[in-house]
């Protein structure tokens, strides 16, 4: 069984959202994302100073199984990346919720994104 935490938000893509006190939102993968792909091996992740859209096809996360796009939950610009996860990916694999990817200056209206219950039951459909 996959670790939802209650307090992050989800996208149907597999991202987990936290809003930070400062404004920022730091994005991740989830704990289902790392288990169905299996051992992480590789990330790709966008540059700081890049102006993400919503839904936006950001960055790629490679395992032994497959390669996957990951997805701007919500538009902004990139204003960090976790150099810790570039240089060690399988860090995801073992805490998806520490090993965050970026932080974005969120731009424009936020979208719908899903409660820890909705994505529960949006993972239990799959």
């Amino acid at each position: 069984m996959s670790q939802v935490p209650a307090e992050l938000k989800y996208t149907p893509s597999h991202e987990w959202v936290r809003f930070e006190a400062d404004g920022l939102v730091t994005v991740g993968v989830t704990d289902h994302a790392q288990q169905s792909l299996g051992d992480i091996v590789f990330l790709e992740l966008p540059e700081a100073g890049r102006v993400l859209a919503a839904e936006e096809a950001c960055a790629v996360i490679e395992s032994v199984k497959a390669a996957s796009d990951i997805y701007a939950p919500l538009a902004g610009e990139v204003l960090a990346v976790n150099q810790t996860v570039l240089d060690a990916p399988e860090s995801v694999n073992a805490d998806a919720y520490a090993a965050w990817l970026f932080k974005l200056r969120p731009t424009g209206v936020t979208p719908q994104l899903l409660d820890a219950a909705a994505y529960q039951t949006a993972i239990a459909e799959e």
